[in-house]
């Protein structure tokens, strides 16, 4: 491969990673490396990367994070991490058993800031134990079911799409998600199962012994949709046993939290109440788990996500055998949204509007608060890109600038830009601690009422905050946008960034220009159509002149003071007697005296209305300096001040003059010892980035 085509692939790797990671590459060489097509997202296992990048030198770490297709690599050395890069650069390798060809990219990063491994807890109600089962006993309930004899009448036997499956006791009818309870199958459950449920009842596993049962067999690849057991069709308890093969079943919670759960060989699984009624459990159809490295095929519970003890599991044949027991009556459960026993029923509490500031409080409490405190470390997991314009924001900022991220979260913003001192605080507990953990600087604080003295910070920002406020921080929130909406139609919003100000301004400066261009090029062409057509008349009456010389009749204009015995307005030549013709008669207009008309010179019309101009021009900008002193609060922008207070050497009086932007300098730092809490919206500053997902 050349060189060309090698670079074009960094390239485009470095983009991948600054776009999912928020991890810019560096072009100076660094201990770390990130090695792009070498990751669990394509098929790439912890064993074989470690072993190619081993050939180089010592590897302090491999993080390895799921489904992403790159990987990091930590070098004892800056020198080996070097001989790494110009190494791998192009290298083709082979992944696994899948014999599927990958070329490796490689780019040097400064630090890499990944998640933590936040330990997850299994779905309430959700039980895996581990072992048993024999390996005698797995044999014989194997060896009990035939996958290749014809249907008989003991069981009813299909081949899906995604795999073979049996039914024992009654038929699963997947066109409605039941059972028939009317038409049981004949010969109940296999006998080899009766020894197993009879274990699982003395042990307290289960409560009620089964009397249906689904076997499943899974080939690589295979898997099964997300579901939930229908609630009319099966009691509380659902319980299965994974033979011939581990596996990893992924659980969702309806509010998007999902945890991976590692299934042993000869393991059962139990699900009773919330995780049997409200979460969703299936099983991804893939060839390769992502598992710990530490405990390969011996993990119990879920997979964390700790990307230094990640690796890929080949699966094998799996079957499962799942017991149920059939159910007799409606199921009553206290999870109406997704019971089919309770679909269109009407709930009893209904949702009510809230009346009062106290009552939106206790609303916000219930179901902002508190949901966030249960979900902290799903919402982390989930919360790994930032906004490109938030990136790119913080990284205009000055170095050294103090910048306040009001509604943190996990913090994803805190660490963009290594040159700024960034606090940040969260209504959430759970959330600030999440922070603390990357050695980021939060506190726990309400987005209405931040601790922090106002003017103290060079920039902040809210993120995806305002819309969980209440009703009254709300109303607040808007009444103050149409505020700030109303002083941007008056021209009265100069705060902005020196950069942003000039911009500005020049692109109003060039708009200047080009519209000068333009009238000064219609004024030109104006002038020269006005010339030209002057040329014409000119020519035209010279022509009328000569015509008329030629002719023997000489036209004379009458005074309108002469009597009527004078002369008449027309005279003709003693010739012109001779010929004849139609005579000629006068219009009225034509009798008009226009030398006693009272004239005006052009120039005297010009300046009277440049005058005219100027008065309106004057009386306009006395109305709009009136409005501003009428709503300005600062004393020092009244009267055309500056908005800034008079320096030493200075007169008291503020110096008349445009408004012009405030010079983010000039403010003076304030003690650190006499914080106040004020409100949020007193900061000038939040409108700088404000930015939410309403």
């Amino acid at each position: 491969m050349n060189k060309k085509k090698i670079m074009r692939k960094q390239v485009r790797a470095q983009h991948t990673l600054m776009r999912h990671e928020g991890i810019e590459c560096v072009s100076h060489a660094t201990q770390n490396l990130v090695i792009a097509n070498a990751g669990l997202g394509n098929g790439m296992s912890r064993h074989q990367l470690l072993k190619t990048v081993e050939e180089y030198g010592l590897v302090e770490a491999l993080l390895m994070p799921p489904n992403k297709p790159y990987s990091f690599v930590k070098y004892g050395s800056t020198e080996e991490a070097k001989k790494a890069f110009d190494a791998l650069n192009g290298r083709e390798l082979t992944l696994g058993d899948s014999g599927q060809n990958v070329v490796l990219y490689s780019n040097f990063v400064e630090k890499v800031f990944l998640k933590n491994a936040v330990p997850t807890n299994l779905p309430p109600g959700l039980v895996v134990i581990e072992k048993v089962v024999s390996p005698e006993e797995e044999r014989r309930m194997l060896e009990s079911i035939d996958w290749m004899g014809d249907e008989d009448a003991q069981n009813a036997q299909k081949t899906l799409r995604h795999r073979n499956v049996k039914h024992f006791g009654y038929e699963f009818r997947y066109d409605n998600n039941n059972v028939d309870k009317d038409k049981p199958l004949p010969g109940g459950l296999p006998e080899i199962c009766s020894l197993f449920l009879e274990k699982c009842l003395k042990q307290g596993y289960i409560k009620h012994k089964p009397d249906q049962l689904t076997v499943n067999q899974y080939e690589p690849g295979q898997g099964i949709p997300p579901h939930i057991d229908t609630h009319s069709a099966f009691e509380d308890e659902i319980i299965s046993l994974s033979l011939g093969a581990e596996i990893v079943m992924d659980f969702k919670h309806p509010d998007g939290h999902t945890v991976a759960v590692m299934l042993p060989r000869c393991s059962l699984l139990v699900m009773s109440g919330e995780s049997r009624y409200l979460w969703t459990h299936g099983i991804t159809p893939r060839k390769y788990d992502i598992i710990q490295a530490s405990e390969l095929g011996q993990k119990v519970g879920t997979i964390t996500a700790d990307v230094g003890d990640l690796t890929l599991n080949q699966r094998k044949t799996r079957t499962s055998f799942t017991f149920r027991k059939v159910r007799r009556s409606p199921c009553n459960c206290i999870y109406p949204s997704v019971c089919d026993s309770q679909k269109g029923q009407k709930r009893q509490i209904q949702p009510s509007f809230p009346h009062n500031e106290m009552e939106a409080s206790e609303l916000e409490q219930e179901y902002v608060h508190k949901v966030y405190e249960e979900i902290a470390t799903h919402f982390s997991s989930t919360r790994h890109s930032p906004w490109p314009r938030i990136v790119e924001f913080l990284r205009s900022l000055p170095e050294g600038s103090i910048v306040a991220d009001v509604g943190c979260g996990n913090g994803k913003y805190l660490g963009i830009n290594k040159d700024l001192y960034m606090i940040g605080c969260d209504r959430s507990k759970n959330l600030v601690d999440i922070c603390g953990e990357k050695n980021f600087q939060a506190f726990v604080g309400d987005a209405l009422s931040v601790p922090i003295r106002s003017g103290s910070c060079d920039a902040c920002i809210s993120i995806a905050v305002i819309h969980h406020f209440s009703t009254a921080a709300k109303i607040n929130y808007e009444k103050e946008e149409r505020r700030k909406l109303k002083k941007h139609l008056r021209g009265e919003d100069t705060w902005m960034l020196p950069d942003v100000n000039e911009r500005v301004e020049q692109l109003e400066k060039e708009h200047s220009v080009q519209k000068k261009k333009k009238k000064d090029k219609h004024s030109k062409k104006s002038k020269k159509e006005k010339k030209k057509s002057k040329k014409q008349k000119s020519e035209k009456k010279d022509d009328f002149s000569d015509s008329s010389s030629d002719s023997s009749v000489e036209w004379v204009e009458s005074n309108a003071s002469q009597s009527d015995n004078t002369e008449k307005a027309w005279k003709v030549n003693k010739e012109s007697d001779a010929v004849k013709g139609p005579s000629l008669q006068r219009e009225e207009w034509m009798n008009l005296d226009f030398v006693s008309l009272k004239t005006v010179p052009l120039a005297s019309c010009k300046s009277e209305r440049e005058k005219e101009k100027v008065l309106k021009r004057q009386k306009a900008q006395e109305i709009e300096q009136a409005m501003l002193s009428e709503r300005e609060l600062n004393p020092y922008w009244k009267d055309g001040g500056t908005g800034l207070p008079p320096t030493e050497g200075e007169s008291a009086s503020v110096k008349k003059g445009n408004n012009r932007v405030p010079d983010i300098s000039l403010w003076e730092p304030f003690p650190v010892g006499s914080l106040s809490c004020k409100p949020l919206g007193s900061c000038p500053l939040l409108g700088v980035a404000e930015i939410s997902d309403l």
